[in-house]
C-alpha cells in the first residue's frame, strides 16, 4: 500500500497548479469571506503582518494595502504554484516578503503585529505545533485571526455537489479524525481550547455566515465545484469515464437551473492574543 502523501507535495502536484490558474475565480467566490477575515483582522497601518497559507497572495496583498509604506507583510506557503502566482501580482503599500516554506515550523522573527490567515490552517501535519510556532512569531500583545471551515453539512457550496456526485459513486471512507483537511476545526471549542493549549490568550471564535455566487449559471458552477475544493478529489477517484460523466452531469442537475447559483458557506472567525 502506497504512503499518503504529504500536505507539500499535495499542493505542489496537481491541486496546486489548478488553484494558481484559477486564482482570479476562487478571489471572486470567495470575496465575501476574505472581506469577513480582513475586517475581523483589522491590519492597521505600520504594522507587520504574517499571512500563514497565503495562497495566490489576496489576503497577502489586502494586507500590504491597510498596513501602507510604512508596514510589512510576509507571506508564507508550500505550494509552488500558487507563491509564483501571488509574486506575479500587481502589490501597493507595504512590502512583501513571499516565502516557501512550512509554517509549522519556519523559524520566523518573533516581531509580527498581526497573523493571520484565510483557510490555511487546517492543513497541519501537528495543529498544536504549528500554533505554538505561529504565536512565537508575534511580539507580546500581537493578534492572531484566522478563518476557517465549520461542518460540512453547514456549507452547502460543498455538500450539494458532493451530495449529487454521491448518488453516482459510493461514498469514501471517512478521513482520520484530527487530521489535515478542510473541515478538521468544525468544532469551534475544540479550537479555542487548542489555542490556549499552544500558548494563546483570550481565544475565541464568532460564526461567518455568507453566500457565494459559485457560478453564473449551472454549468459554470459545476465547473468549479469539479475542479476545486473538497469534490475536485472525490471525483478525480472516479476512473471509469462513463461513471465520471454521469457524476458529472448528476452535479449539473443539482445546481439552479436558471440564474446565477449561490449557495451558504459557514465559518468560524477565530482569534486570540500572544500574552507574550
Amino acid at each position: 500500500m502506497p504512503e499518503p502523501i504529504t500536505q507539500t507535495e499535495y499542493w505542489n502536484g496537481d491541486v496546486g497548479t489548478r488553484w494558481a490558474d484559477m486564482q482570479a475565480e476562487l478571489d471572486r467566490v470567495f470575496a465575501p469571506l476574505t472581506n469577513a477575515l480582513i475586517e475581523g483582522a483589522g491590519p492597521r497601518p505600520g504594522e507587520r503582518v504574517l499571512d500563514i497559507g497565503c495562497g495566490c497572495g489576496e489576503t497577502a496583498l489586502m494586507a500590504a494595502a491597510r498596513a501602507g509604506s510604512g508596514g510589512a507583510v510576509t507571506a508564507v506557503d508550500v505550494s509552488r504554484p500558487m507563491l509564483a502566482r501571488a509574486r506575479a501580482r500587481p502589490a501597493t503599500g507595504a512590502p512583501i516578503a513571499w516565502i516557501e516554506a512550512d509554517a509549522q515550523t519556519h523559524p520566523f522573527a518573533p516581531e509580527h503585529d498581526l497573523a493571520l490567515s484565510r483557510f490555511g490552517v487546517m492543513f497541519f501535519e501537528d495543529s498544536r505545533a504549528a500554533f505554538a510556532n505561529i504565536r512565537r512569531a508575534l511580539r507580546p500583545g500581537g493578534r492572531l485571526t484566522v478563518l476557517c471551515w465549520r461542518a460540512l453539512a453547514e456549507n452547502p457550496w460543498v455538500s450539494v455537489p458532493r451530495d449529487a456526485v454521491l448518488s453516482v459513486v459510493p461514498e469514501p471512507p471517512p478521513s482520520p479524525p484530527g487530521g489535515p483537511g478542510p473541515f478538521r476545526f468544525a468544532d469551534g471549542g475544540a479550537l479555542v481550547a487548542l489555542l490556549g493549549q499552544a500558548g494563546f490568550a483570550a481565544p475565541a471564535v464568532a460564526p461567518v455566515d455568507r453566500s457565494l455566487e459559485i457560478g453564473a449559471d449551472a454549468a459554470e458552477a459545476a465547473r468549479f465545484s469539479a475542479t476545486v475544493g473538497p469534490i475536485a478529489g472525490l471525483l478525480r477517484e472516479i476512473a471509469d469515464p462513463l461513471t465520471r460523466e454521469r457524476a458529472l452531469t448528476a452535479l449539473r442537475e443539482a445546481m439552479p437551473a436558471q440564474g446565477p447559483v449561490h449557495l451558504g458557506a459557514a465559518c468560524w472567525l477565530a482569534t486570540a492574543v500572544n500574552p507574550g
